[in-house]
């Protein structure tokens, strides 16, 4: 789960990290008084959407007095903003936040992941802040400096020393970046994040260490176990279908294709829109229906599916161990039975109650075409589509 930026900077705040005094604002005028509040000569305005790039994309402003922080709210409230991260169709800034201007001496960034490589948290830092991470490691990969977190012990301060000295924090500050590092990590570990970045982390005219972003990402199925960051969700920032997804506990995600897919298990999911791409096919969807799917819980991942105007054919591919096949085609025909079928689907069913399975769909009625496997069910769905 994503969060906006003013509530990963409130969330980092509680556990002692160093971020700049601001406000949210969901009118014009809220920022004006926002700005008024916060009694500095210089304010930035800055566009609250889940995408990074925002800057690039003119969605952050500086202003010098009232008069440039009322224009730059007009301008950007309201507007859709296209980066890197929100695909061709962008995404509407719907709130602001007005924040102290700070006297910017030099950019870093660090930012904390989980490697699954090493299956350690780990954190990275680079003097290259302000720019996107992922053209540092594309171009200049010896400007990333890394160090490995031992789960027992968590970061130790000579490592947050190491990483601050190699990324050439000014040696009076160290201390400082030490604290900040340390508190960062802290924070990932006891919210469950999944990813906390920092980007720029700069340091101050007046000697301070300061996220002057910041970017959180929580491990959805820790959740429960965090009801105050539960409540930071934005539904609006997030797609649709996805939100009616969680409701039923289905793994989806939306991609650009034109094939949607109804699969058991994460591992055959992928295998599946890869097949599809083999054989010249684009997958509108992942979807994993699950281990212990119900035909309640798969008449909704069909609904879904079909939800979507983008898809043009189905591609329906289960490996029945723990989920049944019977369960599977009772779900399709039910939701066919709600909404009606005008696009073609392939099926192919194998595994746990597969006879039964096949035989509820060839007594449905249901226009289905048969697969003998999954590269058979691919080469059809694709060649139905086109």
């Amino acid at each position: 789960m994503n969060i906006h930026e003013y509530q990963g900077k409130e969330v980092l705040r509680q556990y002692g990290v160093s971020v700049p005094q601001g406000k949210v604002a969901f009118t014009v005028d809220e920022a004006v008084e926002a700005a008024k509040s916060l009694g500095t000569s210089v304010v930035v305005v800055k566009a609250q959407i889940h995408a990074g790039g925002r800057g690039k994309a003119g969605g952050v402003k500086v202003a010098k007095n009232l008069d440039e922080v009322r224009t730059y709210a007009q301008e950007i409230l309201g507007k859709v903003l296209v980066t890197h991260q929100t695909g061709p169709e962008g995404k509407e800034v719907k709130r602001l936040l007005i924040e102290q201007g700070c006297d910017i001496k030099k950019e870093y960034y660090v930012g904390v992941v989980v490697d699954r490589g090493t299956g350690r948290v780990v954190m990275m830092a680079s003097e290259e802040g302000g720019t996107e991470i992922e053209e540092v490691a594309a171009h200049t990969p010896e400007k990333i400096f890394k160090e490995v977190i031992d789960p027992a012990i968590g970061l130790q301060a000579f490592q947050a020393r190491k990483l601050a000295y190699a990324i050439n924090i000014p040696s009076e500050l160290v201390n400082k970046a030490v604290k900040f590092m340390i508190a960062l990590y802290t924070a990932f570990v006891e919210k469950d994040c999944s990813i906390a970045e920092i980007n720029p982390l700069v340091v101050t005219g007046d000697g301070n260490v300061m996220a002057l972003d910041a970017k959180l990402n929580f491990d959805s199925n820790a959740l429960y176990r965090h009801k105050d960051i539960l409540e930071l969700r934005d539904l609006e920032e997030e797609d649709e279908k996805e939100i009616q997804a969680s409701k039923f506990d289905l793994s989806y995600i939306a991609l650009d294709g034109n094939i949607g897919c109804m699969v058991n298990g994460a591992g055959l999911a992928m295998a599946t829109m890869d097949i599809i791409k083999y054989y010249g096919g684009e997958p509108a969807n992942f979807l994993d229906v699950g281990g212990g799917a119900t035909t309640e819980k798969v008449t909704e991942a069909f609904k879904i599916i079909l939800a979507d105007e983008a898809v043009k054919g189905v591609f329906i591919n289960i490996f029945g161990g723990i989920m049944k096949c019977d369960v599977i085609a009772n779900g399709v025909v039910e939701a066919t039975k709600q909404l009606g079928l005008d696009r073609p689907v392939v099926v192919r069913l194998e595994g746990t109650n597969v006879d039964l399975g096949k035989k509820i769909l060839n007594e449905s009625g249901l226009n289905i075409v048969a697969a003998d496997s999954m590269a058979d069910g691919a080469q059809k769905i694709v060649a139905l589509v086109k």
